[in-house]
This record gives structure tokens, sequence and C-alpha cells, in this order.
């Protein structure tokens, strides 16, 4: 089921948009890989955690605290994962870019030596973590030391990825929690993997900003829909208290930074500025600025709101009496004023 389901629930992050062809094309590629996999190679799912009860219904305050706990944690993910390469950038500004991956080389050698546990993708880790001890200040130190590493190899520029880092992370924080409830006598120990499952959806659902990703995918893992009311409410905590706090999705995030640096490569050299002020009743107010077809040789760098400037992202909303600042070509610069001279005409 996992591999059927998983192509809509991915459209969340990266397509953004319901297409039926695309839709239909990815299901058919899943079933065909599913197929394959399941009958041919008998593969099984890489993460399939066993639980041994259902959570009642009278213990679902906890998820609403397990929640709040996951976004706030999630969101300082986030900030964390996109000033690494920042301070990378100022701790190790004499040494060249290719040699950065030597330090996170270097720091975990000594942490393979005595801890080769902690080391990996995080899969054995997550499925083993009932087995670990039941002391809340090692599972935590466990917690930071993968936090930690996490945040290290990303900003090293190494190739990797955060998905099952965050998946593992998520299980730790559930783990942390469940362990300390079980200790204060407010939950049974049974119901230890059902937090270290849901954690797992609701950081996920956080970071990523894609709730509904994080359902289907834990959901499949576990092969039980009776998860599925505790998934949602986790996740929709999770994702809520981001969303309060300002985080972007970390995928989208990654992405705009990517494209900002081509861009700011084409245009170097040869860039004029453009700024264009927001009126009350144009097409631009109340737009996220991911919803704006700007023109190819533009790039909106900044916001000036009142004595405020604003660094936007793709969830930024344009208000009336914004300053847009753009980075445009010099060549270009009359025909891509023009251009937002008619985004910015008024919606009558």
């Amino acid at each position: 089921m996992r591999r059927l389901l998983e192509p809509y629930s991915y459209w969340e992050e990266i397509y953004h948009n319901f297409s039926p062809l695309v839709w239909m094309t990815s299901l058919a590629a899943a079933l065909g890989a599913n197929f394959i996999s399941s009958n041919f190679f008998g593969l099984v799912p890489v993460l399939h955690i066993h639980y041994q009860a259902s959570f009642p219904l009278y213990l679902y305050g906890h998820l609403i605290l397990l929640g709040i706990i996951l976004g706030v944690l999630g969101f300082v993910y986030q900030r964390s994962l996109l000033f690494m390469p920042r301070m990378y950038a100022a701790v190790a500004s004499k040494l060249p870019r290719h040699f950065h991956g030597f330090i996170p080389m270097l720091l975990v050698i000594p942490v393979g030596i005595f801890l080769p546990d902690t080391l990996g993708g995080g899969n054995q880790l997550i499925l083993s973590v009932q087995k670990l001890p039941s002391v809340v200040w090692i599972l935590f130190a466990l917690f930071v030391l993968r936090f930690v590493f996490s945040m290290i190899s990303y900003g090293s520029g190494l190739p990797g990825g955060i998905f099952l880092p965050i998946l593992t992370l998520g299980a730790l924080i559930g783990v942390v929690y469940g362990t300390l409830m079980i200790q204060f006598g407010l939950m049974s120990g049974v119901y230890l993997m059902n937090c270290v499952i849901f954690a797992m959806a609701g950081y996920f659902a956080g970071i990523g900003k894609a709730p509904f990703t994080a359902i289907i995918l834990i959901t499949e893992m576990v092969g039980n829909l009776s998860h599925l009311m505790p998934l949602a409410v986790t996740s929709f905590i999770a994702y809520v208290v981001v969303d309060m706090l300002g985080g972007a999705p970390i995928y989208e995030s990654l992405l705009e930074r990517l494209n900002l640096g081509k861009k700011l490569n084409q245009l170097s050299g040869k860039n004029d500025r453009l700024e264009l002020p927001v009126f009350a009743g144009s097409q631009l107010e109340k737009q996220l600025v991911r919803d704006i077809h700007w023109p190819s040789d533009a790039l909106l760098i900044s916001i000036r709101r009142g004595e405020h400037e604003v660094i936007p992202h793709g969830d930024t909303m344009i208000r009336s009496g914004d300053t847009l600042i753009l980075l445009t070509d010099r060549s270009r610069r009359s025909d891509v004023r023009q251009i937002l001279y008619k985004m910015n005409s008024l919606g009558l």
C-alpha cells in the first residue's frame, strides 16, 4: 500500500497542483514498481513499526501537547538548517568549499568509536527505539546528537538527504515524550510506540508543512488505518504551530535558495534595481510570492514594509503599501518594468 499512495501524497510537497494526467502517470508508475519489487524481489517496507494497542480517545490531550512540542522543534529545525550554510561560510571562510566535507568527517570519528550504534541514516535506530534505555536525559542527549550532526552534515554541502533524519528525530522526540509521561504515571507503557509513530508524522508535517504526506506515509508504515485520527490531530497541531511561528516548507525553502543563487549568477555584473510600490486594489495585493508569475529576467530580493525590510519567501503575502525591490538585467529593465506595472494594475 505504501508505494501506491505515495504519488498523491508527495504531490503536496513537490507539484503544488492537481493534474489528473500527472496523478495517473505517477500512480501507474507506482503500481508497476510495487508489483515488481514485491513479487519479483520479495522486498518489504524499510520501516515497519510494531505497536501493542490503539491509542484511546481519553488520551488525546497528549496529542495536543505533543503536537505543540513537535511544531516548536520543527521550526527550530527549519531555521537551523537554513542557517548552516552561512555558519560554514563564517567559520570556515578560509577553507575552500570543497574541503567543508572534512569537517563532519573528522567530528564523527569519535562518535563512531564510542557510540557506533548512533550512526547511519536512522532506520535501524527507529526500529530499535523501544530497546533504548528508559532514561530521559540519555534519550534527549541522543536526540541532540542526531540533531547537531544532521545540521553539520547538511551545512557541509555533502550529498545527502534530510527525509530519514527528520523521521529519526521525530521518533526520538516521541520516545522522550512517551517515556516522560510513563514515568509520571500519565500514560501506560503500552502506548510508547504510538507516541513514536505520531511524533514522526507530526515532526515531518511541521518541517515539510505537508500534513497529508506525513499522515499517509506513517499510515503505510504501520499498516493500520486505526491511527489515522491521532496522526491527523498531531500533524495538524504541529503544522499550525510552525505556521504561526512563520515557518515555510523546508524543501521549498531549499529550492528557492538554489534558484536564488542561479539567478544571481545570471544577473551578476549586469544587474539593475527596480522598486515597485503596491497600491490598494492592485492585482498583486494579498497574493503569495510563490503564486505570482514573475518575469523570468527579474528576481524579487526584498520587500520594504513601513520601516522594516522583509526577506521574501514563497509564503510571504504581499500587502498594499509594500515596496517590492527586484533585481533585473540592465538591458531588459524597460520591458521588465512594463510587465511589472501591468501586474500591479488595479484589479477592477
